[in-house]
């Protein structure tokens, strides 16, 4: 009877180990997680505004008929767009706040921008005297 209830203990002993051996390893695996979500969602803001400001002053430097299309993935931590004069703004969720991601571009842009996550088809289009983005 007392070599059962030893092993008892012993196998609880185990187990309360395992336990709190593994707590801290799914803390630091979350928080390890959420930081590269954040830098990932980032990261493609930033290529983002980068692809729309590259193609904005191409089709502006060929002039007024010119448009191309652009397919990108947005992330899904985006709280706001804004394309105003020579600039693309996104703002993104972090844990600490909202981090603004900004791209300077030569030339005049103007359009709206999607929020929602996934694949967009973004239009850039030469007028006259700036750029039109639109979303289809």
């Amino acid at each position: 009877m007392l070599l059962k209830s030893q092993v008892s203990i012993e196998y609880m002993l185990i187990m309360g180990f395992a336990t709190l051996m593994t707590i801290p390893l799914l803390l630091i695996y979350y928080t390890y997680s959420n930081e590269a979500s954040e830098s990932i969602a980032a990261n493609q803001a930033l290529q983002i505004a980068r692809k729309i400001v590259d193609s904005s002053e191409t089709v502006y430097y060929l002039g007024k008929p010119s448009q191309t299309t652009l397919k990108l993935n947005f992330p899904d931590r985006i709280q706001s767009t804004n394309l105003s004069s020579g600039e693309v703004i996104f703002k993104i969720a972090t844990k600490n706040g909202v981090a603004e991601i900004v791209q300077v571009s030569s030339v005049n842009i103007s359009g709206t921008l999607p929020t929602a996550p996934g694949i967009h088809i973004i239009t850039v289009k030469a007028e006259d005297d700036y750029v039109q983005v639109t979303s289809n």
